[in-house]
């Protein structure tokens, strides 16, 4: 695997909130686009509606770290072989993360969450002691 691998792993995962907001935005009557935060307000009978818009905002709050990590391991000098295992890794912890989110498999759900979180720390721990 290249720096490359993880570079399109940081597309995929800039893309995945916007799948996780789609799976909200279907998996409930009458979406409203004009008011979707209104739509969304109404949906309190809805737990997949309501998992599934959960699961799209822990995506973007998990978005930010994973890139940092990939790109201070990158300029850090970290082997590119072992940023885009972590990488692919990360993406598959997250895409397993959103789907047992919206299927409300919690233990699941959280020991996905992290062993992303596992990747990011990783990523970021070998960027510093490359760098010490």
């Amino acid at each position: 695997m290249t720096l490359a691998t993880a570079y399109w792993c940081i597309l995929i995962t800039a893309l995945l909130p916007y799948v996780l907001a789609l799976v909200a935005k279907t998996s409930g009557p009458g979406y409203n686009n004009r008011n979707p935060r209104a739509w969304l307000a109404k949906q309190d009978g809805n737990y997949r509606v309501q998992r599934a818009n959960a699961a799209h905002l822990n995506a973007f709050e998990a978005f930010a770290p994973f890139a940092a990590g990939v790109l201070m391991a990158q300029f850090a000098g970290v082997d590119h072989g072992r940023i885009a295992l972590l990488a692919v890794v990360f993406v598959a912890m997250r895409l397993a993360h959103g789907i047992f989110y919206v299927a409300d498999v919690q233990l699941a759900r959280s020991l996905a969450w992290l062993g992303g979180f596992a990747c990011v720390v990783a990523l970021m721990v070998m960027a510093a002691t490359a760098i010490a």
